[in-house]
């Protein structure tokens, strides 16, 4: 083999194996919910729901946008999830997801 066809072995050889360590994704899943919502409208959602449910509540996640935030929310201990509309500081509206979690 010529000097060059060597060079070029190595540098595809090179290549391969760059390419394999690129493509592996040791990265863990994060458990944290996804939570783009202010902390006021997810505490404002978590009272309401606690209210409505006589239940503990937990913060599944929660999404902010300019027309509002829907917090998502788990209720009791099955984490029955309920949804929690917020519009500058008030809540719209309240809804369970599955019919569970209220008394």
């Amino acid at each position: 083999m010529n000097p060059f066809g060597k060079i070029a072995a190595l540098c595809i050889a090179g290549l391969a194996l760059a390419a394999c360590s690129e493509t592996t994704d040791t990265a863990q899943p994060s458990s944290e919910p996804l939570r783009t919502g202010s902390s006021a409208d997810e505490s404002t959602c978590l009272s309401a729901v606690g209210r409505e449910t006589g239940n503990s509540v937990t913060i599944l996640s929660s999404d902010f946008s300019q027309a509002g935030t829907i917090v998502m929310v788990g209720v009791g201990e099955q984490r029955a999830p309920w949804r929690c509309l917020i519009a500058r500081g008030v809540v719209q509206e309240i809804m369970s997801m599955t019919d569970e979690g209220s008394l």
